[in-house]
C-alpha cells in the first residue's frame, strides 16, 4: 500500500508514525516543508518518496504535490496527524479521490461552534456556545449565558489563545485581544465548572478498537496560566470501572454523529455539578506525545497498530492495562535561563525505577514562558499498578524539584 504522510519532520514524534507505517509494510511517501536531505538518517531511511512543498496548510500547494505522486503512483491513503493539518489534507484528499476522514468530518472536528451545533441537536450535552465575528454579538451572548465565558479562536487547540472571562471589563480586553473588534472569528463558550478530562481512542471503520482516559490536575486553563502549579496528566488502567461508563458512550455517541472512520480521536470532557459534558474533539491523536505515555501504561506500540488501521484496516496489538501512567509539567522559578535544579538526585533515588522518560534543559537554556504547554520546560513521564500510588508519586516529584534560573 501507498501511503502518503504530511509532514514526517515536525513535531519530533511524528517520526514515530512514518516509523509504524514503514513496520507493517507500506511504502510510504513524505510530504514536508523542509528538504528531504534535513530529516535525520533513521526517518530518510523510513521514506521511499518525499516532495517538499512550502507550507503543509497550503492547500494548493498540498493539491499539486499530491497529483505529482498520483501521476508517478496509485495512492492509497493521505494522512496527517497534526490539528492544523487535518482539515487541508481532507480537501485535498476529496480533491485527489483518495479515502479517508471527509471534508466535512475535519470540518467538525476544527471549527469548536459548528461542532457543538451538531453535537447538541443529536443530544450530547455540550456548553452553550457561539461562533461570531461580531463584538456585540458576543456582548449579548455573555448578557444571555451569565459570566464565566470563555472565548478562543474557533479552530483552537489545546488553551492556545484561549481565555477565561469573568466581567465585562475583561470582555472588552478580549474583544480587542483577540482582534474580535476588527471582525476576526472567535468562539464563546459558557464556562462549565468542573473536573476536565479527555478520551483518546483509535477507531477503525467507525468502531473503536483502543481507548484511553486522561484525567488533567488541576484543569487547562489553570494550569497553563499559574506559574507555581505543576501540572499533571495522568491516564488511568482502570477504564472498565463502571465510573468510566457514561463517558465512554459518550465518545462512541461523537464518532458516530460527526462520521468519524478510521482516525486516531481525542476528546475533551467536563463532569462537575450539570453532570457530563462534552468540551471539543479532534480527529488526530492528543498533543504532547501523550501517545508515548499510552505506549508506556500498555506496554505495546500503539503507533503500530494505527499504522495497522491504516494499511490493513484492522488492529492486531493488545494493550495490558498494566500501568497508569502520567506527565507532570515542571516550570523554572521565573524567566531566563536555567541555573540549575533541587531534588532530582532525592527523585531518582525514591522513584527511578517507575520512571520511563523524562527532560530536564541544561543549565543556560532559555526557559520556555508558562503557557508555552506542559512539554516547553522540564518534564517526567512516570508509570505504577495502581493509580492512586501513581498520583502521590506525581504530587511529591511536583513537591520536591525545583528549577533555577536567572
Amino acid at each position: 500500500m501507498n501511503v502518503v504522510f504530511v509532514e514526517p519532520a515536525f513535531p519530533d514524534n511524528q517520526r514515530e508514525f512514518v516509523r509504524a507505517l514503514k513496520k507493517v509494510g507500506a511504502r510510504v511517501i513524505g510530504v514536508g516543508e523542509r528538504p528531504l536531505d534535513w530529516l535525520d538518517e533513521q526517518v530518510r531511511g523510513w521514506i521511499d518518496e518525499y516532495e517538499k512543498v512550502a507550507s503543509v496548510t497550503d492547500e494548493s500547494a498540498l493539491h499539486r504535490a499530491v497529483r505529482r505522486i498520483q501521476d508517478r503512483l496509485w495512492v492509497d491513503r493521505l494522512e496527517a496527524t497534526v490539528e492544523a493539518h487535518i482539515l487541508t489534507v481532507a480537501k485535498v484528499r476529496e480533491a485527489c479521490d483518495i479515502p479517508g476522514t471527509s471534508v466535512r468530518t475535519a470540518w467538525l472536528c476544527r471549527d469548536k461552534p459548528s461542532m457543538k451545533e451538531v453535537l447538541r441537536d443529536a443530544g450530547i450535552p455540550c456548553a452553550q456556545s457561539l461562533g461570531t465575528t461580531d463584538p456585540e454579538e458576543a456582548r449579548e451572548f455573555a448578557r444571555r449565558v451569565g459570566y464565566p465565558i470563555v472565548v478562543k479562536p474557533r479552530d483552537a487547540a489545546g488553551a492556545a489563545g484561549t481565555w477565561r472571562v469573568d466581567d465585562d471589563g475583561e470582555l472588552e480586553a478580549v474583544i480587542r485581544g483577540s482582534r474580535l473588534a476588527d471582525g476576526s472569528p472567535v468562539a464563546l463558550e459558557e464556562f462549565i465548572e468542573g473536573h476536565e478530562g479527555y478520551f483518546d481512542t483509535l477507531t477503525v471503520s467507525g468502531e473503536i478498537r483502543h481507548e484511553f482516559a486522561t484525567h488533567y490536575y488541576p484543569n487547562v486553563l489553570e494550569a497553563m496560566r499559574t506559574r507555581w502549579i505543576s501540572p499533571q496528566m495522568v491516564t488511568t488502567n482502570r477504564l472498565d470501572q463502571p465510573g468510566y461508563r457514561e463517558v465512554r458512550e459518550m465518545g462512541r455517541e461523537v464518532i458516530r454523529i460527526l462520521g468519524i472512520d478510521t482516525s486516531a480521536t481525542h476528546m475533551e470532557w467536563f463532569f462537575g455539578p450539570k453532570g457530563l459534558k462534552f468540551s471539543e474533539i479532534g480527529c488526530r491523536p492528543p498533543g504532547v506525545c501523550q501517545w508515548d505515555v499510552y505506549c508506556a501504561a500498555n506496554e505495546f506500540d500503539l503507533y503500530e497498530d494505527w499504522a495497522n488501521a491504516v494499511v490493513h484496516g484492522r488492529t492486531w496489538l493488545t494493550p495490558s492495562r498494566r500501568y497508569s501512567a502520567g506527565m507532570i509539567a515542571l516550570r523554572p522559578e521565573r524567566d531566563g535561563h536555567i541555573t540549575g535544579y533541587d531534588g532530582l538526585d532525592e527523585v531518582q533515588s525514591r522513584f527511578g525505577e517507575w520512571v520511563v522518560a523524562s527532560r530536564f534543559p541544561g543549565p543556560g537554556t532559555p526557559t520556555q514562558p508558562v503557557e508555552a504547554g506542559y512539554m516547553a520546560n522540564a518534564w517526567v513521564r512516570i508509570r505504577h499498578p495502581d493509580y492512586d500510588h501513581l498520583r502521590w508519586m506525581m504530587d511529591e516529584i511536583g513537591r520536591v524539584v525545583r528549577i533555577h534560573a536567572a
